[in-house]
Formats: C-alpha cells, structure tokens, sequence
C-alpha cells in the first residue's frame, strides 16, 4: 500500500504538472511479478484520487472509464508489464551497439562482492559490481536480424558496461548539482535479469524517452538510479529530462518510510478517520 511518503511526492508531481500548464501521467512500474498485485494497484488509484490528485495520463487518469486499465493518453499501455516487447527492442539496441554484456556471475559471488566495504555504498542501492564478467563480448555479427522475432536475451544477467571514473552531473530542480561517479558511486548496473524481466533502470528510461516525459518527480532514494538512467539514454540517443527529487519522508523513529510501514499506508490513515489535510500537515520528520 502506498504511504505517506508516497502521497507527498505524487502530490508534488501534481503541483509542478498544474503550476507548469502540463500533463500529469501516473505509471506503474509493476514488472516485478512476484511483489506485484492488481489489489495494489487498485488501491494506489484510489487512495491517490482520495488525497484529490488527478492526473491525465495513465490508469484511473480523468475521464477514463474505471475499466480502462490501459490509461487515457497516447503513449500507453502504462502499465510496465504490458511493455515488454518496448524494452526487448531497447534492450537489442544496446547489445547491438556494444553497451551490454551477459553476467553469469552466481548469487554467491555477488553476496561476496557486495560483503565488500565500498566507498559510497548504501545498502538500500544495488551493490557495486566488481567487473568479474566485464570483457565478456557479445559476438553481434553473429545476432539474428530484426525480423527473427526469437532473439531475445538469452539467460543471463545483462549488464550495462561503465568504465571505472565515469562521472554522471545533472541538475535536480529541488537539490540542486549532483555528482556521482562510476567504480564508487555505482558500478556495471543490471539492465536485463535472467528470468526475462528487465530492469527498474531499463523501463523507466525507455519510458521516460519515449512517452515524452519532460520532468520525473521522485525520491531522493533514487538519485544514483537517475545517474544510471541519464548513461542509458544517452546510449539509446535521448535527451534527459528534468529531475526533481523529493526529500525523504520519515518515521517518528527517524527511519526512511518503506512499505512495510503498514501503519503510515494511506489507505491506513484514511481507516482511521484521518482526512487528507491532516496527511499533508502531519509533522513527520525527514532525511536530510
């Protein structure tokens, strides 16, 4: 269930698309298919809709029919799970073009890099990659052409290639100058996964390109993920777009929201007979 931390920053979203004269779209990045349900997914909308958000774009957008689970717009389907072929075609681009390789490193070698004492590193974030399968080529001559509708990432770990020193800057509209370099901040990031399900990273910039997104409003937890983002669209040939990132929101105990506070869910709050005005004043504290 979404929680406060949550509403604040969809509501940020909705302020910034209102104030600017743009287009709100809601997305759900529902490609994890065991953490995903339709119940979820249900309840966001409508707990959204109680706070008095309205988007334009996406599931429960304006003016849809409640059983249009597609999304008003022209850059449907919203939905990330209905996108798979969209990130496919992505995802051969970049192989093609040498950014990719397949990482057959097991889960025990990865836990052992990731035990590892990392400069930068946050246990919240994906673990630096140690480079183990870095030199691996992808003999692309050899790929099938775009009409063998086949070809597809074989069973491996896809990882994007970053040498070591790589420095990602980009501008955030609410803190400003940002900075992160590769080999500290971050390593060769995982675009595609072995049981066929592309990447948080791989979805959301291949969406943000081509749904014409001009502004991601999201939490700061993510910045290193936007870092990430900005080198996939740069090799995909697309411009970035703006970035606003919201201070984090957290609990009495000072640690950051997560879902699994299930007592700040909104749709918690609301069984309580709280009203939206008091979820948006409430004196939570945040993470600088």
């Amino acid at each position: 269930m979404l929680h406060v931390g949550h509403a604040r920053t969809f509501w940020t979203a909705y302020q910034r698309a209102r104030d600017a004269g743009g287009t709100l779209a809601m997305r759900m990045d529902d490609l994890d298919p065991e953490r995903s349900r339709a119940e979820y997914a249900e309840a966001a909308i409508e707990d959204l809709r109680w706070l008095g958000i309205r988007w334009q774009e996406g599931p429960g957008a304006s003016g849809q029919d409640k059983s249009d689970k597609s999304g008003n717009g022209g850059y449907g389907p919203y939905l990330q799970s209905k996108r798979h072929s969209i990130y496919e075609h992505a995802w051969r681009g970049l192989v093609r073009r040498g950014f990719l390789y397949p990482c057959r490193c097991t889960r025990k070698e990865l836990a052992l890099a990731a035990s590892a004492p990392h400069e930068g590193a946050n246990v919240d974030d994906e673990p630096i990659y140690p480079g183990t399968c870095r030199q691996v080529r992808v003999e692309t001559a050899q790929l099938p052409g775009q009409t063998t509708g086949k070809f597809g990432p074989e069973p491996a770990n896809w990882r994007f290639r970053v040498a070591d020193g790589t420095a990602v800057e980009f501008y955030d509209q609410h803190l400003g100058p940002q900075r992160f370099v590769a080999g500290v901040d971050f390593g060769d990031f995982l675009v595609w996964r072995k049981d066929n399900v592309p990447s948080y990273q791989l979805a959301c910039a291949v969406d943000d390109a081509t749904m014409a997104i001009t502004e991601v409003v999201r939490g700061a937890d993510l910045l290193k993920s936007t870092a990430r983002q900005i080198l996939l669209l740069r090799a995909m040939g697309f411009a970035s777009p703006n970035w606003y990132h919201c201070t984090l929101v957290a609990d009495h105990n000072g640690q950051r929201l997560a879902k699994r506070h299930d007592a700040l869910s909104l749709r918690a709050l609301r069984q309580r007979g709280l009203t939206p005005m008091n979820i948006f004043s409430a004196e939570l504290p945040v993470l600088a």
